[in-house]
């Protein structure tokens, strides 16, 4: 069916049947997060600030092969990849969330070209100049679970309130945004978001229309996965995931289209699309994210910000700043991963 520029369709299968997403892909190992896993073309943030900058510390490309948190960023006993972010700690700027999450460097250790060129990245063929991307389109496969969510909201009608992203594209702000592109916004963030009080969560996916940030009509449309959106608080009952069960996501840009692919054993597959060139609706930029430059993401985006003000983002949910007394209370969001793998776009089955 197609619904405001969407296209969805589901798929009730077995994983065994679709034989995209594995139980556990992650080889054998007692070492380091990239020993198991394949990091080669990733950097992460951390809510760390360890360095003293007043910024979250970042590990590298050349570093993270060797690196590992014991609290936010590490293999546990079944060589799977745990990210762990409380909900205060140093947050990079433009965000008051912490993160414990990966950033897609497709330059690998070749510092040569600046993080945010086009050899850095990638875009749709329909962009002037595609072919100087490191890649046209690209393809994030990605099998986990969510372990935990913040539990403590001050304002729970908050839209992002007890809420996790687990993948997400961004695009990358330019300097001049004369060319209606270069905001920094995100055609795909994907959700896990569950109230205390409910058994199950929700898997949901947002596309932010692609406008300046002072434009009043760039919002976030959720679109459902397994369960709910994110504006409805009611229980998804068994249509939605629980808290350690796991699922799966691919986000594949081939050429101007975003195909999205959700499966989860008991659940099924969801398959959706959306096209990145054309706007969403009649209020987004007319072009969508055909302009821009844009780069994969993956780990832990704890959307429980400790920030009040109401709103989608600011739930004021607690948080200490001491990573034992927040996580005891709960005030954290933590996913384990089993397969994170990146790789060239592939055309829609």
């Amino acid at each position: 069916m197609i619904k405001g520029g969407f296209r969805t369709t589901i798929l009730v299968s077995s994983a065994a049947a679709l034989g995209t997403f594995s139980a556990a892909t992650a080889q054998n190992s007692t070492g380091t997060p990239g020993e198991v896993f394949d990091l080669s073309q990733w950097k992460i943030t951390l809510p760390i600030d360890d360095n003293g900058d007043d910024k979250p510390d970042e590990i590298s490309v050349s570093q993270i092969q060797n690196y590992e948190h014991s609290d936010f960023f590490y293999l546990n006993e079944d060589d799977h990849l745990v990210f762990a972010s409380p909900n205060k700690a140093a947050t990079t700027a433009n965000t008051s969330n912490t993160r414990s999450e990966l950033r897609q460097m497709i330059r690998g250790t070749n510092t040569r070209i600046g993080t945010h060129d086009p050899g850095n990245n990638f875009a749709v063929e329909a962009r002037r100049g595609s072919d100087q991307f490191g890649a046209v389109g690209g393809r994030l496969d990605a099998t986990l679970r969510v372990d935990h969510v913040a539990i403590n909201a001050g304002e729970p009608n908050a839209k992002a309130a007890y809420s996790v992203v687990v993948g997400q594209i961004h695009a990358t702000k330019y300097d001049s945004t004369r060319s209606g592109f270069g905001y920094g916004n995100e055609p795909i963030k994907i959700y896990f978001k569950k109230f205390p009080d409910h058994e199950y969560g929700s898997i949901f996916w947002n596309y932010e229309r692609n406008l300046a940030k002072d434009d009043p009509n760039r919002n976030d449309l959720s679109v459902p996965v397994f369960g709910n959106r994110w504006d409805n608080a009611e229980d998804p009952g068994e249509s939605g995931i629980r808290l350690g069960e796991e699922f799966g996501y691919t986000i594949n840009v081939h050429r101007n289209t975003m195909y999205l692919t959700f499966h989860n054993e008991r659940l099924g597959t969801v398959t959706q699309s959306r096209s990145l060139v054309q706007g969403a609706d009649a209020l987004d930029n007319p072009y969508a994210y055909g302009g821009d430059t844009l780069y994969f993401k993956a780990g832990v985006y704890n959307q429980c910000s400790t920030r009040s003000g109401g709103g989608n983002w600011y739930a004021a949910c607690a948080g200490t700043g001491d990573w034992e007394t927040d996580k005891a209370n709960g005030d954290y969001a933590q996913a384990t991963f089993s397969r994170i793998v990146l790789s060239e776009s592939t055309p829609p089955e």
